[in-house]
């Protein structure tokens, strides 16, 4: 019998799907913007949300969420202020937000807990958990889907979204928040400190198939979706930790397009065929359009 009969496989299932689906719709912007790191800075920030539910004994997903969406705003508005650089700000986040978090997390004798949200526990997801994943993971579609004009223009050229209009102060908190909202939408899933690969590692796989800013996000997701599923079925067949095994499918099938994509060229220039590089652009009636 499947063990996806049983109700906790099939959470877990549906929780990482969660997960393939909005972290690499988030990530695209990240990787445009050349911050794609950022999630690993956030995801510190969120463990000292988690550990903050811990101590208090409220749920460490909401708290998460609250402190990690703070913690996004204030990076953005000290990039944007420019007082100092971004090394030094993702440097605060790294050692401020993980030593918070351990040292709240073991005040309440938490520590088991907290490695299974450093790590990723999908097995463990409740149907509580998976509601609020559910709604959280919808926000970030709503988000990275449904202003995609939008967000592409402050990615590529913040002053010519400001010459065309768009409230770019208020998109780029709003990018911000939504890193938050992805990096707790799959902290359970992969985890905190796992969750930065499924952002980075579709969306790279993607660039070198696709030839638009829109199939590529696409084929991101569609990525991210079969990495999860595979991952998660590979992990229950082989009793494999979960969030790392989805990861390394990433990593898989990264290498596995790249290696086609490199054979396949060195055919064309052997056939003299000429080789066009991927190009993410955006037509600009698209962008301008609000």
């Amino acid at each position: 019998m499947s063990l996806f009969w049983y109700d906790f496989m099939q959470r877990a299932l549906i929780g990482v799907l969660l997960t393939g689906l909005s972290a690499p719709a988030l990530g695209i912007y990240l990787v445009q913007r050349r911050l794609a790191l950022i999630g690993d800075g956030i995801g510190h920030v969120a463990l000292t949300g988690v550990g903050l539910g811990l101590l208090t004994g409220t749920s460490p997903v909401l708290t998460a969420v609250v402190v990690a969406a703070i913690g996004a705003v204030v990076v953005e508005l000290v990039r944007e202020r420019g007082k100092t650089s971004g090394d030094v700000a993702l440097a605060l986040l790294f050692y401020g937000g993980i030593s918070g978090g351990v040292f709240l997390a073991t005040q309440s004798d938490g520590r088991a807990s907290l490695l299974s949200y450093l790590f990723g526990s999908p097995l463990t997801i409740s149907s509580h958990d998976l509601v609020v994943m559910a709604v959280l993971g919808a926000g970030v579609l709503l988000v990275t889907v449904g202003l995609r004009p939008w967000l592409f223009a402050v990615c590529q050229d913040e002053e010519y979204a400001r010459v065309a209009g768009l409230p770019v102060r208020a998109l780029n908190l709003l990018m911000a928040v939504t890193t938050a909202l992805t990096v707790t939408v799959a902290m359970r899933a992969v985890g905190l400190l796992l969750v930065s690969a499924l952002m980075v590692v579709p969306v790279a796989a993607a660039q070198l198939v696709t030839r638009g800013f829109g199939s590529t996000m696409a084929v991101a997701m569609l990525l991210g979706v079969v990495a999860a599923a595979t991952g998660i079925s590979v992990a229950a067949s082989y009793d494999t930790a979960p969030g790392a095994t989805i990861v390394l499918v990433a990593i898989a099938i990264f290498a596995a397009i790249a290696g086609t994509v490199s054979v396949l060229r060195a055919v064309r220039r052997r056939r003299g065929a000429p080789v066009r590089p991927a190009v993410n652009a955006e037509p600009p009636d698209v962008v301008l359009q609000p």
